[in-house]
This record gives structure tokens, sequence and C-alpha cells, in this order.
């Protein structure tokens, strides 16, 4: 008889559909959607007399056959410090590293736009951070000038490296 935990313990083993779910940066699940958890936490934030800035990146790593990435939603809280919230992704498509980068961003788009009406009806800052090189000695470099067009282009502000720390910092933690 097959029971639906067994069902998900096979598909899980076979790298079948998994919903993957935010977590917090000690590892705690976060359980509400994440719009949910995004505008509960602005609340009480808002409750304590913080004013906040959100910064969303993602990066990348590619290990062996695996490209593994991680969005960040990073909480700045005006002189007391942050916190962020953590989501892991795995594939096994191959990408050049443009491709990368451009689906770095997309990632990054993707959770800004889901989030960005919270942000305006409670004033709060926002950015997106990629993960991309200024400098055009650096293989990221060649998707700069999209990147930087798809998130102004969406609205929203853009910031690369060295500014980019939510991506380039807190992103990279996760996936390093």
């Amino acid at each position: 008889m097959h029971t639906p935990q067994k069902s998900l313990q096979e598909a899980m083993l076979k790298g079948g559909p998994q919903k993957p779910l935010w977590r917090r940066f000690n590892g705690d699940s976060i359980a509400l959607p994440i719009k949910d958890a995004v505008e509960q936490a602005i609340r009480k934030e808002s409750e304590n007399g913080n004013k906040l800035k959100v910064c969303i990146g993602t990066d990348s790593q590619v290990k062996g056959q695996e490209t593994e990435f991680a969005t960040v939603i990073v909480f700045l809280r005006e002189g007391r410090g942050g916190f962020m919230f953590i989501h892991n992704e795995k594939t096994y498509l191959k990408y050049s590293i443009k491709e990368r980068m451009l689906v770095e961003v997309a990632k990054s788009i993707e959770i800004a736009y889901e989030l960005c009406d919270l942000f305006t009806v409670y004033e709060v800052d926002m950015e997106v951070h990629a993960d991309i090189n200024t400098n055009p000695s650096f293989k990221s470099n060649e998707a700069l000038r999209e990147a930087m067009g798809y998130i102004l282009g969406m609205g929203f502000a853009f910031k690369a490296k060295p500014e980019a720390f939510a991506s380039s910092c807190c992103a990279n933690k996760i996936v390093n």
C-alpha cells in the first residue's frame, strides 16, 4: 500500500517535485507563505520603532553537475543590525556564466515583484542586488547591461558589486 508519506519520500529520493521553503538564517523554517511572513516581519519591526530597508539578492554556485541558487531577503534596521530570510534551489541545468547571472537576477526580481506592493504600503525602501561585477575584466560583467536594464525596467533600485552585499555577501555565504 502506498501511503502519502511514502510517496513523498520516494519523490524526494528521486529528486522529484518538492515545494522549496523559506527559512531564517538560524535554520528555522518559515511556515507562512513568504508574502505573509514578510508582512508580519515589517509590522513587528515597525511596532518596535525600527525603520526598515529591504535588499533582495541571489547568488549561485556550480558544484559538479549541480547548480545551487540562494535567494535572500535582507531586512536592515536603521542603526540596529538586520536579519534575513533564505531560499535555496538546486538544478542540473547547465548555464553559461552570463545565463547564470541573468537567472540569479530573474530569481531576485521574481520575489521583489511578489513583495513590492507590501513595501509600498509600509513605505519600506527596497533594492535588488545583482552579483555582477562592474569591472569589465570579470566574466560576470558580460551580464551587467542586461541585468541593470531588467531591474531598472521593473522599477526597482539596482545595485551591483561592490555595493550588492545581499547577493555577493549574504546569498554567497549560503551557497558556499
